[in-house]
C-alpha cells in the first residue's frame, strides 16, 4: 500500500511537500515516481527516483522547481514543490515499480499506486 499526503490549497509562488509512505513493503526496493492528473487531462509524469535516491528525473515543466527525494529508513518518498503555479493544480499520485527503469514516464510500468492527494494553486 502507498499512502500519499501533503496536498492542499496554496497561492501561486508558494510551496508544498508531498509524502508517499509505503506499508507492507520495503519502498527502497522499488523505483518510485510521482504523477499528476489535472481535470480533463491525461495523467502525466512529474518526477522519478531510483532505489538508492542517487538519480532523479523530472518533467521539463517542473525542472528547477520540484525536488524528489527518498528516505528508505522511513519507507517514504517526498516531492518538494516550490514556486507553484496555477497549472500545477492536479491530483498527485505516487507510484512504485520493481522493474521499471528509474525515471520512466510510462505510468503502465508502475504496478503500485497511492490514492492521490489534491494540490490546488490559486492565482
Amino acid at each position: 500500500q502507498l499512502q500519499a499526503s501533503g496536498g492542499g490549497l496554496v497561492q501561486a509562488g508558494g510551496s508544498l511537500r508531498l509524502s508517499c509512505v509505503a506499508s507492507g513493503r520495503t519502498l527502497g526496493s522499488y523505483v518510485t515516481g510521482w504523477f499528476r492528473q489535472a481535470p480533463g487531462k491525461e495523467r502525466e509524469f512529474v518526477a522519478g527516483i531510483n532505489r538508492s535516491g542517487s538519480r532523479k528525473y523530472y518533467a521539463e515543466s517542473v525542472e528547477g522547481r520540484f525536488t524528489i527525494s527518498r528516505d528508505n529508513a522511513k519507507n517514504t518518498v517526498f516531492l518538494q514543490m516550490n514556486s507553484l503555479k496555477p497549472e500545477d493544480t492536479a491530483i498527485y499520485s505516487c507510484a512504485a515499480s520493481t522493474d521499471a527503469q528509474a525515471g520512466s514516464s510510462r505510468s503502465e510500468r508502475y504496478r503500485y499506486w497511492g490514492q492521490g492527494t489534491q494540490v490546488t494553486v490559486s492565482s
